[in-house]
């Protein structure tokens, strides 16, 4: 008899993490990833977790978040998962970094007002979260390594999520079921040449989500993180905005700041701001770099950076880091609520992966973690006490499978390097026209059948599928906001766009706006 999982969760950083560690001791959990548990974009987090543990800070890190996120957030949201950070981190203090007399250590990063972000290990917060939430793991949940999701089951009137298909490292196919089923697979850094994100992050939770009919929301809104360490034209990891906190400032070859008269915070302006002004010096020849000569004991207050570098063989003792920016985060991906529910029934998303209205058109610095650790304890809640669901048997009966079906794709390289030049800090309708034209050649939204596709044609299948909708919400959105930025339409437009969210679903005839509690038809 085939065995049905009380909670199947796809994906394994801190959102994941979170959610089992707090599901009841009497159901069964399985996790699957699909390379290792600690290779995520969770653990690469470097700069922390935001939480208003000082004193009357809850409002003003709310008014952070929006302001960052240039008010497309919602705020009802955003000040329900701030209110909450304080006791959300509490448990996990006793990885915090903490001064001298024992306090916590709270650091400033871009567009905060106060210091607020708890770090940890300097800078291997996520690797250390990570480590500290599967230690708190119970024997009820079981995780299954190297195992490539590809597609998700629906029942056979398409009302209700029950699985998942998935390939292990020799091609084989495996059927995994459940009562809930979790997408925490993360975002889709690796579709731009140049990112912070790990190997992993292709989009596939978005792309598997989008083909089974879920709503897709604010695709066009990608952060790009403005410093990535860069070397001989490639990015070789991330040099985290907790370094000017500390008093790095960015600077030309010839020690002029870039940021100077740019914007009030210089060097601690929102993300958007900063990575478009590299990225324009970058436009125009000239090189950028991080002066770190201002911190005195940068080796030690950010260790893994200092390795990295070392490895790379960047001399720090020159003071100078070569940066460049690169895709860091989605602030779009999977519509859901406050408790990770999506449009379609039995399915969740938490982490990343999922587009709740709390990030906003930028996220934030350091507000991923929160989110993901809030999600995570929300929706063990929603299950805890879900009432049970009767699923049918035998499930292998509803599925027909279709003959191999030979797919052109993109080749991978090519496509990072398009979504950078076209899709990428800066955007414009003539070059986002080309992409989607260029994408539309290999009908990847139409593909009746993936079982019998490799994992690395299943990667670009999702790549492909992912890199469309982020395309096609970049062209309709017709002003720039936060992480999308449109050289043709420069200025915001909140008489048509203030509140309004790009919705991609596959079932849908025509592309939707959705507004807050409102939906119209746009094309």
């Amino acid at each position: 008899m085939m065995k049905i999982e009380d909670v199947l969760i796809i994906g394994s950083g801190v959102a994941a993490l979170q959610l089992a560690s707090f599901i009841r001791a009497d159901f069964n959990v399985k996790i699957l990833t699909k390379s290792l548990v600690r290779h995520s974009n969770s653990s690469l987090a470097q700069g922390g977790v935001a939480a208003a543990v000082g004193t009357d800070d809850v409002d003003s890190h709310a008014t952070d978040t929006l302001k960052a996120g240039r008010y497309h957030n919602d705020e009802r949201i955003v000040r329900d998962i701030v209110q909450e950070a304080p006791e959300l981190v509490s448990p996990l203090s006793a990885i915090f970094d903490r001064n001298a007399q024992g306090d916590l250590q709270l650091g400033l990063e871009g567009a905060h007002s106060r210091h607020r972000i708890l770090h940890s290990g300097g800078d291997a917060t996520g690797k250390n979260l990570v480590d500290y939430l599967s230690s708190r793991l119970h024997s009820n949940v079981s995780i299954e390594e190297n195992m490539f999701s590809y597609e998700l089951m629906m029942d056979e009137d398409q009302s209700r999520c029950i699985g998942v298909k998935a390939k292990d490292s020799q091609g084989g196919i495996h059927c995994f079921y459940g009562q809930h089923i979790v997408l925490a697979t993360g975002g889709c850094g690796q579709l731009y040449a140049y990112t912070s994100n790990a190997s992993t992050a292709t989009g596939d939770g978005i792309a598997m989500a989008y083909l089974a009919g879920a709503e897709i929301g604010d695709m066009e809104f990608i952060q790009f993180h403005p410093t990535l360490l860069h070397k001989n034209g490639s990015a070789l990891g991330l040099i985290s905005e907790a370094v000017r906190g500390e008093g790095a400032v960015l600077v030309t070859e010839d020690g002029r700041r870039v940021m100077e008269g740019v914007h009030p915070l210089k060097d601690l302006a929102p993300r958007h701001i900063v990575a478009q002004t590299v990225f324009s010096h970058i436009e125009n020849g000239q090189s950028v770099y991080l002066d770190i000569s201002r911190i005195g004991n940068f080796k030690e207050r950010f260790p893994s950076i200092s390795a990295m570098c070392e490895k790379h063989d960047v001399d720090l003792s020159t003071g100078r880091i070569p940066v460049a920016p690169g895709s860091h985060f989605l602030m779009g991906g999977i519509k859901t609520d406050l408790t990770g529910r999506t449009s379609v029934k039995g399915l969740y998303a938490i982490g990343e992966v999922a587009c709740t209205g709390f990030h906003g058109a930028n996220r934030l610095a350091s507000n991923s973690l929160l989110e993901g650790l809030y999600l995570g304890r929300n929706l063990a809640g929603l299950i805890n006490h879900a009432p049970e669901t009767s699923l049918f048997q035998p499930f292998q009966q509803k599925f027909k499978h279709a003959l191999y079906q030979p797919v052109e794709l993109p080749d991978p390289r090519v496509l990072r390097n398009r979504m950078m030049k076209y899709v990428g800090i800066v955007r414009s309708k003539e070059l986002l026209e080309q992409q989607k034209h260029w994408l539309d050649q290999f009908c990847l939204k139409k593909i009746s059948s993936l079982d019998q596709y490799s994992a690395n044609e299943l990667t670009g299948i999702f790549m492909g599928v992912t890199a469309s909708l982020i395309t096609e919400s970049a062209l309709l959105r017709n002003e720039s906001r936060g992480g999308h930025i449109r050289s043709d339409c420069p200025f915001e437009d909140d008489s048509v766009w203030a509140g309004r969210t790009l919705i991609h679903q596959i079932k849908a005839e025509k592309g939707i706006v959705y507004e807050y509690g409102k939906t119209s038809v746009i094309y």
